[in-house]
């Protein structure tokens, strides 16, 4: 009798012939995940990937089903126990050691539901949750009652290779294995919205990492580090990001004193891009990210966001394009970068805020503006890129 976490996926399952490259990728995935926590045996079989802890020591479970957890590709997680032999000896024999710490101190309804994915088993699945139940009303009497329709506790059985028994399962982070679809760069600030669109187009499988455009003494050492530590929540979810820190102040000042003022943010977006799109080229990315949504503010208007995008050949992911304002707090209240993104350090965008936005404006008229720093573009993104920090968070 061992101990053994059963993770289960999604998606992966309907993959075809190239399932195995992404069952493959999400083993690799949670072996190095779970490096630091101990030994493990990672292994798939039959639909399922089975983490065995290798020590023989009784374990903390939760810290595994943590990391576990924020793994994409995973949909659920269960903790219980494994038995070698496929036998209904050893089918109560689980069932006993699990109920008798499942039902410690407790009282509960439960009902038996059983997977045969060994079909050599002599009981179908109806006797097996039949004899089952029986059992453990006979094994806990009086703790335990029977309830089909509405019961507190599913006690799982599962025979495969080997007999597994669990009750609870633990929700995963769900997607696809990180890295199995491309590698894109997310834009991010300090705000809300950019950590939640990198951690969504993540969960697709998209390796990431990210450039953040910092304009001291305008911005903080303390709104730099709040970026850092915004990169850190998504690398729990990504096993790792490097943040490219680019200087952005002489390009700002710039615009500042040589563009009509109602265009700074679009030119400053604009510029923005170019510079992200360099980055990604050097790092082999095939698209950027943004955290826009349509409307938000006077940048993201439909108009401002065909201006912006027309200065970059690369594609733009912007997967909150369709959210409202409380869609996205909620999402990152889950991934647990809410606290971080409100704390009251200014990002460049915000320190150099028009007061009359434009919001409808037209390409050749922001291009016309931009004429006059056209010597001076390529220079400052060529000094920006130059100067820039990276930031490797594992």
């Amino acid at each position: 009798m061992k101990n053994v976490f059963l993770v289960k996926y999604g998606e992966i399952a309907i993959k075809g012939k190239n399932r195995y490259l992404f069952e493959n990728r999400l083993v690799d995935t949670i072996r190095k995940s779970l490096n630091d926590l101990g030994m493990f045996s990672v292994k798939k079989e039959q639909g399922r990937i089975m983490v065995e802890p290798l020590a023989e020591e009784l374990i903390d479970e939760q810290p595994i089903i943590d990391k576990l957890s924020k793994i994409f590709g995973i949909v659920g997680i269960a903790y219980g126990l494994k038995h070698e032999e496929l036998s209904m000896e050893a089918v109560k024999e689980l069932v006993y050691a699990h109920m008798q710490k499942e039902c410690l101190d407790k009282t509960f309804t439960f009902k038996v539901e059983t997977r045969r994915a060994d079909k050599r088993f002599p009981l179908n699945s109806m006797e097996i949750n039949a004899q089952i139940g029986e059992y453990v009303l006979e094994a806990f009497p009086g703790k335990l009652t029977v309830d089909v329709h509405r019961p507190d506790r599913i006690l799982m059985v599962e025979l495969r290779n080997s007999t597994y028994v669990y009750s609870i399962t633990h929700k995963g982070a769900g997607g696809m294995p990180y890295g199995t679809n491309g590698k894109a760069t997310l834009l991010l600030s300090g705000g809300i919205d950019s950590p939640v669109a990198g951690w969504m187009t993540a969960k697709r499988g998209v390796e990431i990492d990210a450039v953040y455009f910092h304009s001291p003494p305008y911005t903080s050492e303390r709104a730099r580090e709040k970026v850092i530590d915004l990169g850190k929540k998504i690398a729990q979810y990504t096993g790792g990001i490097k943040v490219h820190v680019v200087p952005f102040t002489a390009i700002q000042m710039a615009i500042y004193e040589k563009c009509p003022h109602g265009q700074l943010t679009l030119i400053m977006r604009r510029m923005m891009m170019r510079i992200a799109e360099k980055i990604a080229v050097m790092n082999g990315s095939m698209a950027l990210i943004t955290g826009e949504s349509i409307g938000q503010v006077a940048s993201q208007t439909m108009q401002s966001l065909v201006v912006t995008d027309s200065v970059v050949e690369m594609p733009v992911f912007r997967p909150l394009i369709g959210f409202d304002k409380e869609e996205i707090v909620q999402i990152s209240k889950k991934i647990d970068t809410y606290e971080t993104s409100i704390l009251p350090y200014e990002d460049c965008c915000t320190v150099f805020v028009p007061k009359n936005p434009e919001i409808k404006p037209r390409l050749d008229i922001i291009k016309r503006s931009e004429e006059i720093l056209s010597d001076e573009i390529e220079e400052m993104i060529a000094t920006a890129i130059g100067e820039m920090e990276i930031v490797q968070m594992i």
